[in-house]
């Protein structure tokens, strides 16, 4: 088994690396997290984590996972096989990431999302999860995206609050999408926009 971890690298206790892996400088791996209980952190064979990367701990990661620099993965997530998160994306907690997702640079994937097999993420595409931030309950209403197998989210889209894309969708750069797509669409625009002052 050939591990390879650079001497500026900090591997916490609990976690378990695969053959093959790769993390490279600056990186932390299986950080702390509030009302952490003793949770393990795997990461499967053949991955690269690149320069900077923090990944919390808790998180279950396949093979073939790969970073860019300064990717930021949160605690407690699943993450499947031959996955690939960009340069500066940040990834919360309690997100499921399915087989060959790809995610590119500076994207924003909140907690309780769920990217579905073979998913596209563009760069600077940002999914939320809570309609109404400075809410006193926001917290209890979070609604997590869901996007499904093979969908494409492109460049700079918002995807709003408890949206689900559908299997081979395609939203085009720049968009805005409130509502649920259909499977095998092309969305493009401003598709929706909620016209409710208040869903709580």
């Amino acid at each position: 088994m050939t591990i390879k971890v650079a001497s500026t690298a900090i591997i916490h206790p609990g976690v378990k690396l695969g053959e093959n892996t790769i993390i490279e400088d600056y990186c932390i791996v299986g950080l702390s997290f509030k009302g952490m209980k003793n949770e393990k952190t795997i990461i499967g064979d053949n991955a690269t984590i690149r320069a900077g990367t923090y990944i919390y701990a808790g998180n279950q990661i396949g093979e073939n996972f790969q970073t860019g620099n300064k990717a930021n993965i949160r605690e407690l997530n699943i993450i499947g096989n031959d996955v690939s998160v960009g340069t500066l994306s940040v990834i919360e907690h309690h997100v499921s990431i399915a087989n060959g997702v790809r995610i590119h640079s500076q994207a924003f994937i909140p907690e309780y999302s769920i990217l579905d097999k073979e998913s596209w993420i563009g760069p600077n595409v940002v999914l939320t999860n809570v309609k109404y931030p400075t809410h006193p309950h926001a917290k209890d209403n979070i609604s997590g995206v869901h996007i499904k197998e093979k969908a494409i989210i492109g460049a700079n889209s918002t995807i709003l609050p408890g949206v689900t894309v559908g299997s081979g969708s395609l939203i085009g750069a720049g968009s805005t999408v409130a509502k649920d797509v259909p499977e095998s669409v092309i969305i493009l625009g401003k598709s929706a926009a909620y016209n409710r002052k208040n869903d709580y």
